[in-house]
């Protein structure tokens, strides 16, 4: 089963179950992936319904920062669950150490030397790492990695 396939079904278990909450997290997914159906005039491929739900969760993390910056934490609770609900459909994320050992990997087949090759680190790993990994924390690791 596709993982669109999936979150219709969910779709349409929450509306069973009159879950207001998920279906409307779940409505949300789906509109965005509809969205990008449409533009793009493609069908979306499951590694395309995640590059998805990954913008999505960075915007929700924006948001919870942002509500609960200005006191607003029922707002940030709201966001909170939205996320739970959309990362249920990410695939199993990889280990810390695992992470690591695919940075060191990395530096040393595209042969970086330094921060300035940050960029060739980043591209051979981004595609690898897509949907299993928080990139923001592999860019940290790279970066700690060639200052040294």
């Amino acid at each position: 089963m596709s993982l669109r396939q999936q979150i219709t079904d969910d779709m349409k278990a929450a509306m069973r179950a009159k879950e207001t909450a998920r279906l409307s997290a779940v409505r949300l997914l789906l509109a965005a992936i509809k969205q990008r159906e449409v533009d793009e005039r493609i069908e979306l491929s499951d590694a395309d319904v995640v590059a998805i739900i990954e913008k999505m969760n960075k915007q929700r993390r924006d948001s919870i920062s942002q509500f609960e910056a200005a006191g607003r934490q029922d707002l940030a609770d709201i966001e909170k669950f939205e996320m739970s609900v959309l990362s249920a459909y990410m695939p199993q994320q990889l280990g810390d150490d695992e992470v690591a050992a695919a940075v060191i990997e990395a530096i040393v087949a595209v042969g970086a030397a330094g921060p300035q090759d940050m960029g060739k680190v980043m591209g051979y790993l981004k595609p690898r790492l897509a949907g299993l990994a928080d990139m923001g924390k592999v860019s940290v690791l790279i970066k700690s990695h060639l200052s040294k």
